[in-house]
Parts: C-alpha cells; structure tokens; sequence
C-alpha cells in the first residue's frame, strides 16, 4: 500500500509537471498533428492545445494511459522484474489525472487573480473608506444623541425647579388647604 500512496503522490506531481510543460509549448503535439491530418484539416498556428492541456477528459485519460502503457512496455524490455502491477498502473493515471487537474485550477486562478488584481484593490480601497465614512456618521449620530439627551435631561431639571413647591404650596394651589 505504501508503494502505491508513493507512486499516487509522484504521479500528481508528474501531473502537474505535464500541464505546465504542455501550457508553454504544445510542438509534439502539432508535429503529430501535421503527421496525422491532411493540411486542411491541421490545427491553427494560435491554437495551443496539446495531449493535455485543453482537452477534455476522455482524451485527456486516453493520452495518460497510452503514455503509461508505453513507458510499462519499455520497463518490461529492460528490467525483467515484474514491477509494473495493474494497482500501481491505476494509481498512475489516476495520479497523473489529478495533477493535471490541479494545475489547471492553480493555473486559472493565477490567471483570475492577475486579471482582477487591480479591480479587487480598487473594492478594498472603496470599502475602507465607505468604513470611514460609517464611523464617522456612527460618531456624529452619537455626538448628536448625546446632547440631545443633555439637553433633555437640562430641560426635566428645570421643570423639576420650576415645579419645586413644597407640599404646603400645592395643597394651596388645589384649594386644599
């Protein structure tokens, strides 16, 4: 088992190391291209498609399992060791196919994170000073509660003055007395 988490682990890092090489060129691809297909239907000097690199799944394991088949033949001419089992042989590819497809991600998110760099500073920028703005109005609006409630509390002692008259006064006032 530990051969095989070996091997997984190596695999996605070959993964990776495909899509990146294939992402900057794609000249064994075109090569097979022009020996394949006629000159009309060959692909365009723009296109950057490779085995690996813009293709789709199906293809993309087609390509990876024929390179591994074709590296596990040459190791059995050589070495006459039986090393290449079918376990390792799965978890290569499917090792393989996971790297690629963590390069991939990594690589649109770098490409994402370029693109909006400069809009992304712009929103933090606008934010801060929209957070700014809001404390300062916090502030004001507290500054202005709290002398409205001075001011309240200036006008009920004042009433509480102006109504001060002992208890025999306003016994008096009601006729009481």
């Amino acid at each position: 088992m530990t051969i095989e988490l070996i091997t997984f682990i190596g695999a996605i890092l070959f993964g990776v190391l495909l899509y990146w090489r294939e992402s900057n060129g794609n000249g064994i691809y075109r090569f097979v291209n022009k020996l394949a297909y006629s000159k009309e239907l060959q692909m365009r000097p723009e296109d950057k498609k490779g085995f690996i690199y813009q293709q789709s799944l199906l293809l993309r394991i087609v390509y990876i399992t024929a390179l591994f088949l074709i590296g596990i033949v040459v190791t059995r001419f050589l070495i006459p060791i039986d090393l290449a089992t079918i376990s390792l042989f799965a978890s290569m590819i499917v090792g393989t196919l996971v790297g690629t497809y963590v390069a991939a991600f990594v690589f649109k998110s770098g490409e994402v994170i370029d693109e909006k760099s400069d809009s992304i500073e712009d929103v933090f920028h606008e934010t801060v000073e929209k957070g700014k703005d809001f404390i300062e109005d916090l502030k004001a609006k507290g500054e202005a509660t709290a002398d409205a409630v001075e001011e309240k509390a200036e006008e009920i002692v004042e009433d509480v003055k102006e109504d001060a008259k002992s208890a025999r006064e306003r016994l008096k006032d009601k006729g009481l007395l």
